[in-house]
């Protein structure tokens, strides 16, 4: 390869971001290309099943690592590049999201970037993540005296200097499992993100985000139950159910493999009943039976859907109790991701136990994504993709005396004022 081949191929690299989804059912890879307009085009995607992480977290580090190999493989194939990092999303329970708030004296001089840098710095220093490992730490919007909604307060004068720092952090010990695998497979991993986090970018819109919503990731092993406000991520809660329980359920009450029982959820399956659904006959192949031989046994789409809504029941249950947990009050919209919300009927379903209004969330903003990834089940993929190309500030990162030269903001008002405000509209 000549010098400036090796100069261009370095410049694409730069622009090369590549997404890993580690989830209970698969593991999904994504690479896509950050235009000169700021766009992002997936160039290839890769998707194995996932026989390595139990309820998010990793249970067998070997089958993992080769999913993960398989998966990147794939995407990298497809769209002829090879690539060297990750950005990793992190789906398992555990996860916790507070802000903590920091202020400094200025005594009224104009505020400089150096002043900017040493609040940031002692955010950085008063986060306090109790034991957890910090996923995410990053400034919201800063206060001068008390005055809140201040995006960039350089060249202001005050005499006190606030800033909100919204943190996201996980247990320790299957974050360091997850960068393992990732690691032992030749990868560089970039960043790992809250997969609430992401989805979050990828399938709300921003006005979503600010006046508050939930968003319900229904994945395999896990449910997910976030609460966004004031533009970010303010509060969640990790249900150990998902949607292959419904699965299993479903291959231990037909006797039937679980590829198969899998089969009939998605291709049979309903959260909502009809008439019609006591005639509609299915074939089903008995877990013993050889290849070629013995009789499938029929059962109707009733008997499916009976046998797929008690499960649904005690999973939107739980939802229902950890939306009134975080505060959650009656009236606002709640958007269904993940593998589980591809279920039909799921939004009607949900919008008539819950009372709220529900829609399903898909993917947005990237362009030539594929059909088969743009639905639900790809939602934290697509996040994944959108929020390491956002370029977020990170006060993990900071150093002592580096110089900040931008000053971000998150979201149009401070975080604790909004979220006080929001738990007392009960």
């Amino acid at each position: 390869m000549s010098r400036r081949d090796s100069r261009a191929a370095a410049a694409r690299g730069d622009k090369l971001i590549t997404a890993l989804d580690i989830g209970s059912w698969k593991v999904s890879a994504l690479i896509a290309e950050r235009g000169e307009d700021g766009a992002l085009n997936v160039l290839g995607t890769g998707q194995r099943e996932s026989r390595g992480v139990r309820r998010g977290y990793v249970a067998d580090m070997g089958a993992t690592e080769l999913a993960v190999r398989e998966a990147v493989e794939q995407a990298e194939r497809i769209a002829g590049v090879n690539i060297e990092d990750v950005w990793v999303g992190f789906s398992a329970g555990g996860l916790a999201s507070n802000v903590a708030s920091v202020e400094v004296e200025l005594g009224g001089h104009r505020i400089e970037q150096e002043d900017v840098d040493q609040l940031l710095a002692a955010g950085r220093d008063s986060v306090d993540p109790g034991g957890r490992m910090v996923l995410h730490a990053q400034p919201t919007l800063y206060t001068l005296d008390g005055l809140t909604d201040v995006k960039d307060p350089r060249g202001m004068h005050a005499d006190r200097l606030g800033v909100g720092i919204h943190v996201v952090a996980a247990e320790p010990s299957p974050v360091r499992n997850l960068d393992l695998c990732v690691r032992s497979a030749h990868l560089e991993v970039k960043s790992i993100i809250a997969s609430p986090f992401a989805t979050g970018m990828a399938c709300l819109s921003d006005e979503e985000r600010e006046l508050g919503i939930a968003l319900v990731e229904l994945g395999a092993g896990v449910t997910n139950v976030s609460l966004f406000i004031g533009g970010m991520l303010v509060d969640l809660a990790s249900i150990p159910l998902g949607a292959a329980d419904i699965t299993d359920d479903i291959a231990a009450a037909f006797g039937t493999r679980r590829a198969q029982a899998e089969r009939m959820k998605c291709f049979y399956g309903s959260a909502t009943a009809t008439p019609r659904d006591n005639h509609d006959m299915i074939e089903v192949a008995p877990i013993s039976a050889e290849e070629g031989q013995g009789e499938p046994a029929r059962i109707t789409r009733a008997q499916l859907i009976g046998v797929i809504r008690p499960r649904l029941d005690q999973i939107f249950g739980e939802v229902a109790k950890a939306m009134t947990e975080l505060g959650f009050s009656r009236g606002r919209q709640v958007v269904l991701t993940g593998g589980g919300a591809e279920l039909k009927g799921i939004a009607d379903y949900a919008q008539g136990l819950l009372g709220r209004s529900v829609r399903v969330g898909r993917p947005r903003g990237l362009t030539g994504l594929p059909d088969a990834h743009s639905g639900p089940a790809f939602a934290t993929l697509a996040g994944l993709t959108r929020y390491a190309a956002s370029d977020p500030i990170d006060l993990r990162l900071l150093q002592a005396g580096r110089e900040q030269t931008v000053v971000k903001s998150s979201g149009p008002a401070l975080i604790q004022r909004l979220v006080t405000a929001f738990r007392t509209n009960l």
